[in-house]
């Protein structure tokens, strides 16, 4: 059976990981967790460029590792979007293995999720002032691929509907409830 993947990005705090858990359990399935948070958690010294690629490594094989797992569909808190936005933004550069990536990996759904929730800091969180702008960089490279997406707005119990339903009608009448 083909599994079907959902890729959930957007600026920092903006819900990512809590519509992930929320999807993975509403629809019976197996959730991919963002791969940079251990491996940041793991690092002695700040973060460079080639830690991006190793980060983007790590989410691949934790993403292929799951997708075994899944029962008809792979919710990824994050994706390589992410890392090649992230990446652009503080260094003004893509390695272009990110990008081969991008382009050879299919998602069949992007929810793109917006900054309307409250910023909640966290160690790893860098650019609380700068979401909008961030936002606006992801909206534009969404908008200017050919993959589906939908924006994810609202409150938290909007957002989960947004998505749920959203997700449904990608895998069709026979999703179980």
């Amino acid at each position: 059976m083909e599994i079907k993947r959902v890729a959930i990005i957007g600026p920092e705090c903006t819900g990512k990981s809590e519509l992930s858990q929320y999807l993975a359990a509403e629809l019976n399935t197996t959730w991919v967790k963002e791969y940079a948070r251990e491996y940041i958690d793991n690092l002695d010294r700040a973060y460079t460029p080639d830690d991006l690629v190793a980060i983007a490594k790590g989410q691949i094989a934790l993403e292929d590792r799951l997708a075994a797992k899944a029962n008809r569909l792979l919710v990824c808190d994050t994706n390589l979007y992410v890392i090649k936005i992230w990446s652009n933004f503080k260094y003004g550069y893509v390695d272009p293995w990110i990008l081969q990536q991008i382009a050879s990996r299919r998602y069949d759904l992007y929810l793109l999720t917006y900054i309307d929730i409250p910023w909640e800091d966290d160690p790893q969180r860098e650019h609380p002032q700068q979401r909008e702008q961030l936002y606006s960089l992801y909206l534009k490279e969404m908008e200017a691929q050919a993959v589906p997406f939908i924006e994810v707005k609202g409150d938290r119990m909007d957002r989960k509907r947004i998505a749920k339903e959203n997700v449904e009608k990608l895998l069709g009448p026979d999703v179980a409830k």
